[in-house]
């Protein structure tokens, strides 16, 4: 990825760019810590480092290079790299990016080896220590056979990362794990070439709190062992649910087709998708995904946007229509002329708005962060403490030995590093599957908060597009007759209303006739000739007078909010037809659903009382806020704060970009403009309210799934470390309950793959 320039605040502030690294080396949250620590204590740099997503997103001033980054990311212990960029990368299976997605990742795989080959190594030794009836004559000299390998091969990655840092002056999970492991297989040497541990005959009591004992008699080779198997299994599991958390925006990366068949004169050339370029013409068979975004400009078809969406039901697509790419043509054959293509398509920033959410930090995960920085040194103090503390206590070496290895075994800052992390993976890669984009971990606090809901009408609420909803005919007059003839003026005219009833009138009376002598009279209508009739709509048509039972047909559209189309033909009014923008099927359930939150829904919109009142009576609003100019939207989201409430937006227009900025919580509807999807907090992709109520709810499940993934991070080492310091766990027990700490933070948030 090149940097790119993206904040220029005065002509004599230094020109920041943003660049996002790879990190490599990384096995625990004070890691990531001390890593982002040592970038922002360069001149001008901003630098934000997650140990889930191994990833630092870093703003730099020019004077300071990508490789001067890299430079002090390695100096620190760690290794560091540009992600490969997509047009530089391999178009098969190849690269790296591509295939850390895959079950066959190395780095996944040399784990799962080294684990697989520790914990058979491991098992009998653990089980000859635990069980006491198995042990023979000189079965000790057997667990340091099976041991040996397993603390010096299998427990290598934590060595080699507590040497590394040693080097530089730091300590992290790995330095805790390194010294406890090698001091439990040291004093294990002790004690059988220079003790009386290696004599035939000797037995070994397995408790699971600490005892008094020969320290010359007593071995650890179960603890050293035991808690380097236990804890190569906590990193596979962990490693390999973070590569599960992170699914969903890979398969959302991946959506697009790898090739396309464009037009070049007259015939089909086939090329790989990314060498499109904007007005090139390509063409889809059913069946195949559309490339890029879109216009079609010949055919018709249905296209299934179910796998960028989250929608089930296919969408009729014909000429004029927009097309999004890597969604599929189901039916008929489309030529569609390319609009949008690399990093501008629908698809790539939806990519984009999820990765930055997950390379994001909620306010809670920078508090752990903190505590994780300066939880490992602690934890060695404590060790230390321990130790006198037991030596002074009880004269007993063994004992406090024990008491301290359990020390430095049972502390987990790793949890404290994933809980928000992961969360945020997985919660942030489900909405993005759902038709949700959460645009970063601070939008989740402000989804707990938000009381009151504002809804824009137009696009929103309703479709945005009017819609003849009835016909009324005079006495004696036929409605198909009152519908062609009134279709087909309309049919020449681009006025929005104009252009419902000639769809209305095509839809429900047949194609319609030619017309002649079109006229356009601005405000007051059009009238042409149609099939030997003078035909005129609107208010023209007013003019000869409205018979009573029409009067009252319009009347009574008016009354509920609609507009009143009049049709009349050589000279008399012949029938009435009502148009309005038509409430969207899913909006009444939405609301519902938003209620069933603990949200006052309102509905805000420019059009008059009448139209408003009309349209939130058939969803179920009842406070309602019409007649407000666009640049008047913001002061009523201020109005609604000031009144003491925590406000939610929802809009899609470019009229609406300010209040959903200003709104404590802006959701734009993906099918709005992009200036009102660049100011809302979360995009809704489809055009459907009920994935506003969708997207609150797996905000909140998120927030709440972080938090309780916190509660139990700190819990687990607030309770944990004074029990181990006070000589109530065996340090086998300890290292196995550390790693299933790190396992159930990542699992607990993994069920956020089934929220529906």
């Amino acid at each position: 990825m090149t940097s790119t320039t993206t904040d220029t605040p005065t002509d004599t502030a230094p020109a920041l760019s943003e660049v996002e690294l790879l990190i490599g080396g990384m096995t625990c949250a004070s890691c990531a810590a001390r890593i982002e620590k040592k970038l922002n204590r360069m001149d001008g740099v901003t630098a934000t480092v997650n140990y889930a997503t191994e990833k630092a997103r870093i703003t730099h001033p020019a004077g300071i290079g990508v490789a001067d980054l890299i430079a002090t990311v390695e100096r620190t212990g760690y290794t560091a790299r540009e992600p490969v960029r997509a047009e530089d990368a391999p178009r098969q299976d190849g690269g790296e990016d591509a295939r850390t997605a895959t079950a066959d990742d190395p780095e996944l795989s040399a784990l799962r080896r080294r684990l697989t080959v520790s914990a058979l190594l491991a098992a009998p030794v653990v089980l000859l220590a635990m069980v006491p009836v198995l042990q023979f004559d000189n079965w000790q000299w057997l667990s340091l056979t099976l041991a040996a390998p397993v603390v010096v091969w299998g427990g290598l990655p934590f060595h080699r990362a507590a040497w590394t840092n040693a080097r530089h002056g730091a300590a992290t999970m790995d330095t805790l794990v390194s010294i406890g492991t090698l001091a439990a297989f040291g004093w294990s040497l002790w004690a059988l070439f220079l003790g009386h541990a290696g004599m035939p005959g000797m037995r070994h009591p397995f408790e699971l709190t600490v005892s008094r004992t020969d320290g010359a008699s007593t071995i650890y080779l179960e603890v050293a062992a035991g808690v380097t198997a236990f804890i190569l299994l906590g990193r596979y599991l962990e490693a390999r649910s973070k590569r599960r958390a992170g699914a969903a925006l890979r398969a959302l990366m991946e959506l697009g087709a790898k090739d396309v068949a464009v037009l070049r004169d007259g015939r089909e050339v086939r090329i790989p998708a990314d060498r499109l370029a904007v007005g090139d013409r390509f063409v889809v068979r059913p069946g195949e995904k559309i490339a890029t975004d879109g216009t079609v400009v010949e055919g018709a078809s249905a296209v299934d946007v179910s796998m960028l969406t989250g929608e089930s039901v296919p969408v009729d697509v014909t000429v004029g229509d927009p097309v999004t790419g890597a969604t599929v043509n189901t039916a008929g054959r489309l030529v569609v002329e390319a609009t949008r293509v690399g990093a501008g398509t629908r698809l790539a920033r939806m990519a984009k708005l999820v990765e930055d959410a997950q390379n994001g930090k909620a306010e809670v995960q920078r508090l752990a962060d903190r505590i994780a920085g300066v939880f490992v040194p602690a934890v060695l103090l404590i060790a230390v403490a321990t130790f006198g503390i037991w030596l002074a206590a009880t004269g007993d070496t063994v004992a406090a030995f024990t008491a301290a290895v359990a020390v430095l075994i049972i502390a987990c800052p790793c949890a404290l590093g994933l809980a928000t992390p992961t969360a945020l993976l997985v919660g942030t890669g489900r909405g993005a599957q759902l038709g949700i984009l959460i645009k970063g971990p601070e939008v989740l606090e402000s989804t707990r908060r938000v009381d009151t809901v504002v809804l824009d009408k137009t696009g929103t609420v309703t479709t945005g597009r009017m819609t003849l909803h009835e016909v009324y005919a005079a006495r004696g007059t036929d409605e198909k007759q009152v519908l062609r003839l009134a279709g087909a003026v309309e049919h020449a005219s681009e006025h929005p209303v104009a252009r419902a009833v000639a769809a209305g009138a095509a839809e429900q009376a047949g194609p319609l006739p030619a017309a002649e002598d079109f006229e356009n009279v601005p405000g007051r209508g059009a009238r042409a000739r149609v099939a030997g009739h003078r035909v005129a709509v609107g208010r023209l048509a007013e003019n000869a007078g409205l018979p009573e039972e029409l009067a009252r047909a319009k009347e009574e559209a008016e009354r509920v909010g609609r507009t009143a189309v009049v049709v009349g033909w050589d000279g008399a009014a012949r029938g009435v037809l009502a148009v309005a923008d038509a409430v969207k099927e899913t909006s009444a359930e939405a609301v519902r659903e938003l209620r069933a939150l603990g949200l006052a829904p309102v509905l805000l919109t420019g059009d008059n009382r009448t139209v408003a009142e009309a349209v939130a009576h058939a969803v179920g609003i009842d406070q309602v806020i019409a007649e407000v100019l666009p640049e008047d939207k913001v002061d009523v989201v201020r109005r609604l704060q000031a009144e003491g409430r925590c406000v939610a937006m929802v809009g899609d227009g470019v009229n609406d970009a300010a209040a959903l900025a200003t709104a404590d919580l802006g959701l734009a509807m993906g099918t709005g403009t992009d200036a009102a999807i660049e100011a809302g907090d979360l995009t809704l992709v489809r055009g459907d309210l009920r994935v506003a109520a969708d997207a609150i709810r797996l905000s909140r499940r998120t927030l709440a799934t972080i938090k309780g993934n916190l509660v139990w991070a700190f819990g687990y080492n607030v309770a944990a470390l004074p029990l181990a310091a006070a000589g109530l766990l065996n340090p086998m027990i300890a290292g196995a309950t550390m790693a299933f700490s790190s396992v159930f933070v990542v699992t607990n948030s993994l069920r956020l793959r089934a929220f529906r």
